[in-house]
Order: structure tokens, then C-alpha cells, then sequence
């Protein structure tokens, strides 16, 4: 029998197993896809070198797991990586100049697309641009401006395109906007009025996308991700990225159910996802369904008025008695659900919700329904989530980028409120983090940075909230890994567990907090190779 030993070896100063009880390892090596041994000695595993067995011999640095993340939206991360960066603009003419050149090169008539991970506040004039200001730019061209996954601003052009007028019905769960006449901004359900008209990049396009982006998670130690807004159209790119080993990460899928109304449109959907059902492939695979109840930071359903409408509380987007029949059409098929509820009158709804299908299906398994953002989840209904066995996902970087734009609509007290985490984890809960990019910066220790400092761009905002450094690595770890179903695969650091790892050259855990926002690792290993890291990283 064929000794092979092993195709990897690390000696490290210290590998953080996570392993509860566990001291400190010195040496981590791996054979395939899995780890085979660690050891306290840096020397330790030296009997399972051979000639092609690849060692890193790095005595200051330390080994973590991988991180997930698990809510971001990889594929517009990918859809990204060749729109026209307007995130680097810092005032709008800037922003202007940039469509303005990338119209230069694109034949009339076609679309023109932006980044989305950019704030109106980080703008000089302190807002979004408008149609008027976009046709300045060009009005030979469709240009279709996205900020994050809940607003649109179109130019005239575009307006045209899809027969929008004063006239138009507003959809139910959207708004059209207008200062007196419409200003091109579409928010929620309204903004499938213009994008159902925008033509999909070709595949070749999209799947290098997806090699870029995925490297970019990568190089800031996130191996695996739970993009919460897959279409159906774009999960099958994947499964084509996948078979061009363009996915330099694992990815876990939420069909999106967004814009749906009934629970027919649903059971549609689940029969189109049907033969995804059986897929066993570690990298990629099919999480469940994405709901949304809710709107974002312009509209998320508040149980008070907001701050600079008091006839306004948000948008509820789902009547309750219609969720809970689409949601049964998606555990009755034996999926799972996400539901984005970011209010507290959002997270309310959706326990009520929640609640009545767990009766009317008792025996479903645990982790079946989930919390998406549950951003103002009060201690009561941190509660009455932990007693209904509901999970929940938070987003730090998300309050970080966004506090000050949260702070116009909702005010500081209810922002200092948002993502509770000190007191989910106190209550017991099922808790684990993500960024939701594009609104929040993704990256490994940016979370933990955040979740322990509570810091955002206008300081620090709920400082009671804030959790200790190792918790936030559980929530991006073993927690992350048990929402993911992963929890016998991933998470800690063991024998027989897949190689997800990072390597970084300092110990995290004793670097200054200003610094640890940007820390990206050495090395990101996921399935036990190297992710190459994009040039734009």
C-alpha cells in the first residue's frame, strides 16, 4: 500500500482550531480536500512530508478557519466586476464622468450599468443623482444606476424604454419616485419596471465575473458564502462557473421568491428548482428559498414613525396570510426558507408568520426557517425566536457603511439598536454574521472588527451590542457552518474536516481594532488549494 502522506503541511505560531477546549496547534496538515493531522509541535507532522507534499513554514502566523459569510450577494458582486465602478466616485460629476466614459465605448442603444456598493452619503452632495443629472451623462444610452438590492435610478432613456409616466400604477410593494415630476429613482418592487429590461451579460462575461469576485471574498478570508438573492437564470451560470472551476469559494444559494405575490408564482418556482434538489457537490449547492417582507433602509417596516416622515413606517410587502401559504409551498417541498424582516414591525409580522406554519407543519426540522437582518429585533422578540427554534442572520458591516444614511430615516436611537448581537447570543439564539454586500462591506475580520467595536462611519453606535473577538468568530464559523447544514464538514479545525483555512501574519486576536478592520490573511485555502487573488483585491 502506497504511503502518499500528505500534499500539505503549515507550521505555524499558533493554529486556532476552534475546537472547544483545545489548545493552540503549531502544525496543520492536509492530504486532498480534508485535514489529516495537527499537531502542538511545529516538527510534528514532519513524518508525512514527501517529495511533493507543498510546506509553508511561517513561524508567526496564525491559522483560523475560513470564514463564511452568511448573507452577501455574491452575484452582484460578480455582475459588478465589469459595471461601471461609480463606487469610487466622490461627488456627482464624478460619478456623471464615469458613465459618461464608459458611454464612450458602448454602441448606442445598449445599457449601461453601475456598481452597487456605493452610498449617497459619501457623496459630496450628500444624495443619489437623478434622471435629469444621468441624461447629462448620456441620453443615447439605457443607464440603469443600482445602490444595494432595494433602489434603482434610471435615466429618461430608460424611463421610456419601459413606458414609465406620471401615469404609471405604482406596484404594490414599490415606489416611483418624484420631485414634481419623476426623478428616475424605483425602489423595491418597482424596480423590476426597468430591469426586466436589461439585458443578462453573455455567460462567458458572467463566469469570469464570478472568478473575479470570488477571489475578492477570498482574499479577505470568507471560503464560503449564502448569497441570499439567486435567480434562477443566474444559479445556472454557477453550475457553468462550477464546471469551468471559475468558483474559487463555496457558494450556498437562496432561490429568490423576491417581487413574488402568491404562492403560486412560488410553487412555480419550486418546480423549476427541482433538479437541484439532489445536488451533493461541496461547492456549490442550493441553500433554499429568499423572501422578502420588507423593505431596506428607505423601508423597512417600523412598528413607530420614521423620523423624517411621521406618516410613514415602512413598507410591508407581504400580506401575512399569503406568506404563510408561500412559505408552506417551500417546507412542504422539503426546502428551507430565508426571510429578509428588517423593522421591528418586520420582525414581528414574520414571527407571527413563522409561527403559524411551524403549527400548521409541526416536525420540521430544526433550522428550517430563518431570519434574515431581524435589524430591530427587541428583546421580546429575540425571545419569542429563540423559543420558535428560528435562526438568524446579522450583518454588521451593513450598519458600519450605512448608519448615517439610517440615521435620516429611522434616527440614532433606533440605529444604536440595530443587530443586537451581545443580546442574541445572551438570549440564546441561533445567531451567525454576514456583511450583506453591496450594502456592507464584505471581509473576514471587517465583521468581527465591527461586531466587537460596534464602530460605523459616524462612530461607535450601540456599544452595550458589542461582542467579545472569539464570539465573532463563532458566528462566522461554527455557527455559520450549522446554518449552512455544514456543521460535520466545516467550521473548526479537526481530522477529517474539509481544508477551509486562513492564514494571517499576525494573530488577529492582538491586533489594534484600527487595524483589524482591514486585515486580509496571507493565504486562503478552501478545499485545501490556494485561491488566487484577484489584481483588483
Amino acid at each position: 500500500m502506497t504511503d502518499h502522506g500528505a500534499d500539505l503541511v503549515i507550521r505555524a505560531g499558533a493554529v486556532h482550531t476552534l475546537v472547544p477546549g483545545q489548545a493552540p496547534q503549531r502544525a496543520l496538515a492536509v492530504r486532498g480536500d480534508r485535514i489529516t493531522a495537527l499537531s502542538p509541535d511545529p516538527d510534528g507532522l514532519d513524518h508525512l512530508l514527501r517529495p511533493h507534499t507543498t510546506v509553508y513554514d511561517l513561524p508567526e502566523a496564525t491559522v483560523l478557519p475560513a470564514f463564511d459569510d452568511t448573507h452577501t450577494h455574491l452575484i452582484y458582486a460578480a455582475l459588478g466586476a465589469h459595471d461601471v465602478p461609480v463606487h469610487r466616485a466622490h461627488d456627482i460629476p464624478s460619478f456623471l464622468e464615469l458613465i459618461r466614459e464608459r458611454a464612450k465605448t458602448t454602441p448606442e442603444g445598449e445599457w449601461i450599468r453601475t456598481t452597487t456598493n456605493w452610498q449617497e452619503l459619501n457623496l459630496a452632495e450628500r444624495r443619489m443623482p437623478t434622471a435629469a443629472e444621468l441624461d447629462l451623462a448620456t441620453d443615447r444610452h439605457p443607464v440603469l444606476v443600482k445602490r444595494g438590492g432595494h433602489n434603482d435610478v434610471v435615466n429618461s432613456y430608460a424611463l421610456r424604454l419601459a413606458g414609465i409616466t406620471e401615469d404609471t400604477p405604482v406596484p404594490p410593494g414599490g415606489v416611483i419616485g418624484r420631485d414634481g415630476r419623476l426623478n428616475g429613482r424605483l425602489i423595491d418592487n418597482a424596480m423590476g419596471l426597468v430591469e426586466r429590461l436589461v439585458p443578462a451579460e453573455d455567460q462567458a462575461e458572467r463566469i469570469d465575473g464570478l472568478r473575479l469576485a470570488t477571489a475578492q471574498y477570498a482574499a479577505t478570508g470568507i471560503g464560503t458564502v449564502r448569497d441570499c438573492a439567486v435567480g434562477l437564470e443566474d444559479y445556472a451560470v454557477l453550475l457553468a462557473a462550477r464546471e469551468a472551476g471559475a468558483l474559487g469559494i463555496r457558494v450556498r444559494a437562496l432561490i429568490s421568491a423576491l417581487g413574488m405575490t402568491s404562492a403560486a408564482q412560488v410553487e412555480d418556482l419550486l418546480d423549476a428548482m427541482e433538479k437541484w434538489r439532489y445536488s451533493a457537490d461541496p461547492w456549490l449547492r442550493v441553500w433554499g428559498v429568499k423572501f422578502g417582507l420588507d423593505g431596506g433602509l428607505e423601508a423597512g417596516a417600523t412598528e413607530e414613525p420614521y423620523a423624517c416622515d411621521h406618516a410613514f413606517s415602512g413598507t410591508l410587502i407581504w400580506e401575512p396570510d399569503r406568506l404563510v401559504e408561500a412559505v408552506e409551498a417551500v417546507v412542504r417541498r422539503g426546502w428551507r426558507v430565508g426571510t429578509h424582516a428588517y423593522g421591528d414591525r418586520a420582525v414581528r409580522t414574520l414571527l407571527d408568520v413563522y409561527e403559524r406554519v411551524l403549527a400548521r407543519n409541526p416536525g420540521l426540522p430544526a433550522g428550517t426557517l430563518v431570519m434574515e437582518h431581524g435589524g430591530l429585533g427587541g428583546p421580546e422578540q429575540r425571545a419569542r425566536a429563540v423559543e420558535l427554534g428560528i435562526p438568524v442572520t446579522i450583518q454588521q458591516p451593513l450598519l458600519h457603511d450605512t448608519a448615517e444614511v439610517e440615521e435620516g430615516f429611522w434616527g440614532p436611537e433606533r440605529v444604536a439598536r440595530l443587530f443586537p448581537a451581545r443580546g442574541w447570543i445572551d438570549q440564546g439564539a441561533q445567531v451567525s454574521a454576514g456583511s450583506d454586500f453591496p450594502v456592507g462591506q464584505f471581509g473576514a475580520m471587517r465583521s468581527v472588527y465591527g461586531m466587537i467595536t460596534r464602530q460605523t462611519v459616524i462612530g461607535p453606535k450601540g456599544p452595550e451590542h458589542a461582542i467579545t473577538y472569539d464570539e465573532a468568530l463563532t458566528l462566522h464559523t461554527a455557527n455559520a457552518a450549522l446554518l449552512l447544514g455544514d456543521q460535520n464538514l466545516r467550521g473548526t479545525l479537526s481530522p477529517g474536516r474539509l481544508a477551509d483555512l486562513t492564514v494571517w501574519e499576525q494573530d488577529p486576536a492582538l491586533c489594534p481594532s484600527d487595524a483589524l478592520r482591514d486585515l486580509n490573511p496571507l493565504h486562503t485555502f478552501v478545499g485545501g488549494g490556494p485561491v488566487t487573488r484577484s489584481a483588483s483585491s
